[in-house]
């Protein structure tokens, strides 16, 4: 059990933070941004900072790009779907290449007798 004269919850260091041991705070631009879900956030990025303000901020709600024009905010990504391999050779390939290449691997193997 813990003696009775010990302070809880307190820390090495722990006290008032004030601004007379943090200093003074940087002056703050606040920048609207809107999502086309319509949610609005709201960064603040120093003002002295050589940063240039982004155009496009992610959405903390719905993870889409936020712009800041409210009433015409970037569009969502398009989400592309899965693609199987043979997707992607069939991209690459018409089928004539795909019988031409079949027929050489089949006569490859024909000629290791392999198959009949």
């Amino acid at each position: 059990m813990a003696s009775g004269n010990a302070i809880r919850g307190s820390r090495v260091g722990a006290g008032p933070m004030g601004e007379a041991e943090r200093g003074e705070a940087a002056a703050r631009v606040v920048v609207s941004y809107w999502c086309s879900n319509g949610h609005e956030t709201r960064p603040s990025f120093a003002e002295e900072a050589e940063l240039v303000v982004p155009e496009l901020w992610d959405c903390p709600r719905c993870g889409f790009p936020a712009g800041q024009d409210q009433t015409n905010p970037p569009a969502p990504p398009r989400a592309e779907p899965y693609k199987t391999h043979l997707a992607y050779v069939k991209e690459r390939r018409n089928d004539a290449d795909g019988q031409a290449i079949l027929d050489e691997a089949l006569s490859n193997l024909r000629d290791r007798g392999l198959i009949r």
